[in-house]
């Protein structure tokens, strides 16, 4: 008896083990090819790097992680990478996503989401859709049409110098967001919070409601070739110049 039990716990160590294991794999997308990830137990960082393929790591940590199941579904030109969590209340279980794309190549990031967890993305070119809730958000360098949403967190932007500039939009229900830009930013800016100080280097003028708080500040700066729109419900929200 004493045999079985050995091997029994044995196995469902081996089983527990197997669980664990980090994700790791490499996709090879055409250009405009389409990245969805969706993370509903960690972080989630995309950085660009001189490369051919897609690398994806996805580091599991905690008690109960051998619980956690990535799901692929990734087909075609798209990756489709989604969480099944662990089934047990109480669990500190998580994983960590790091992602390093070509920074050569414009893809269609149709959707980066981090629930309880950080959203960080660095050096890539495309179309880019980035959420989190109860997280962070924050943007460096990326080129072409942004867009940022947190819910109870916070957003932060370096709009890159050189960069393809595209519409950008980035919007808070409970939390600040910083955007930092170069002096020569050419967009035509709208700006709003319903509950939160509103500052910018910008030649822009801020108006204040009459009655009650709300701040907002709308205008063209040079040619205007860009839209720049940025809401936060509660929260301050900072247009500065680096």
């Amino acid at each position: 008896m004493a045999r079985m039990c050995m091997i029994g716990l044995t196995v469902l160590f081996s089983f527990q083990l197997a669980g664990a294991k980090d994700f790791r794999k490499n996709y090879t997308l055409e250009p405009g090819g389409q990245v969805f990830i969706e993370n509903v137990l960690g972080d989630i960082s995309v950085k660009g790097f001189k490369g051919d393929s897609i690398e994806i790591v996805g580091k599991i940590k905690g008690d109960g992680s051998d619980l956690i199941e990535v799901l692929d579904n990734s087909t075609g030109n798209r990756i489709d990478i989604r969480i099944r969590p662990t089934q047990f209340p109480g669990s500190n279980a998580r994983i960590d996503f790091e992602v390093r794309v070509p920074n050569a190549v414009e893809y269609n990031f149709t959707r980066i989401f981090s629930f309880s967890g950080n959203v960080n993305i660095e050096g890539v070119a495309g179309r880019l859709r980035a959420e989190s809730v109860r997280g962070s958000v924050a943007l460096k360098d990326v080129k072409g049409h942004v867009s940022a949403m947190s819910f109870s967190g916070n957003i932060n932007v370096d709009i890159g110098k050189t960069q393809d500039r595209g519409n950008m939009m980035f919007s808070s229900i409970s939390g600040s967001i910083d955007v930092s830009a170069s002096s020569d930013l050419n967009a035509l800016v709208d700006i709003s919070c319903s509950s939160g100080l509103l500052r910018t280097d910008f030649p822009l003028e801020i108006q204040e409601l009459r009655y009650g708080p709300g701040r907002s500040a709308r205008g063209r700066l040079g040619t205007g070739m860009q839209i720049l729109h940025i809401r936060s419900v509660t929260g301050r929200v900072n247009l500065i110049k680096k």
